[in-house]
């Protein structure tokens, strides 16, 4: 992604996406929108509660002026339980092609599981806590938008605990679990590479060989990245 600064210093990014915000808080509704307005992109709507978010999106799906990103809270007024999840579950399902971003103060295993169950496209899962480490959470919204993936470590390493789950896991070696896990992260192999100090070609082996273990076949294309951290949740 090319970045550069414009007009009075603000930052441009080339590949600009249009965002709606559903969080019930006006400062942190607000602070997202700074953040991601001034690298260039256009949130279109902010919205506070779950109700307000599924109007939203029906009314610019009418003008034929979908966003390319929800960026939604977990728990959102009346209850403030699973509002927010519930509109982001319900919104992937009418739209496909919306890329959906939810934000939760804690690890919900129960609605991660539920977000990430269906398509393996456009989906993200993330602590509130990542917010404050700016470029991850921008970087994680434009690559929601476009179709990736984007779930927080905590989350992954969560997820990737459960006992229930060893047995499609079982063949993984701790390296290969290690890198399944920045996989999950959105991190290229040059990414894990540095993370991990070592070489790239190291990386592309242990890839080959969590797709080989996980019966993932050329056949599941770039997908194959996602799908190896999901095939678990189905199994």
């Amino acid at each position: 992604m090319y970045a550069g600064r414009g007009v009075g210093g603000r930052e441009i990014v080339e590949d600009r996406v249009r965002v709606v915000i559903a969080e019930d808080s006006v400062l942190l509704r607000e602070g997202l929108t700074r953040l991601l307005t001034d690298r260039g992109h256009d949130v279109v709507a902010g919205v506070g509660d779950a109700e307000a978010l599924v109007k939203t999106i029906a009314e610019l799906d009418a003008q034929d002026a979908l966003p390319d990103v929800v960026v939604a809270d977990v728990r959102m007024p009346p209850t403030h339980t699973d509002e927010g999840v519930r509109a982001a579950v319900r919104l992937r399902k009418a739209h496909p092609g919306l890329g959906v971003l939810v934000l939760s103060q804690y690890v919900e295993e129960r609605y991660a599981t539920e977000l990430l169950a269906g398509s393996s496209r456009g989906v993200g899962y993330l602590l509130k806590d990542r917010v404050a480490e700016v470029r991850e959470f921008v970087d994680a919204v434009v690559r929601v938008a476009e179709g990736g993936t984007a779930l927080d470590p905590e989350v992954v390493a969560q997820l990737l605990g459960r006992s229930r789950k060893q047995d499609v896991l079982a063949g993984l070696t701790p390296r290969e679990r290690e890198v399944l896990g920045l996989m999950a992260e959105g991190r290229t192999n040059s990414a894990i590479a540095r993370q991990l100090v070592v070489s790239d070609g190291a990386v592309e082996k242990h890839v080959s060989n969590i797709f080989l273990k996980l019966g993932l076949s050329q056949s599941d294309g770039d997908h194959r990245r996602v799908l190896a951290v999901l095939t678990y949740l189905n199994s």
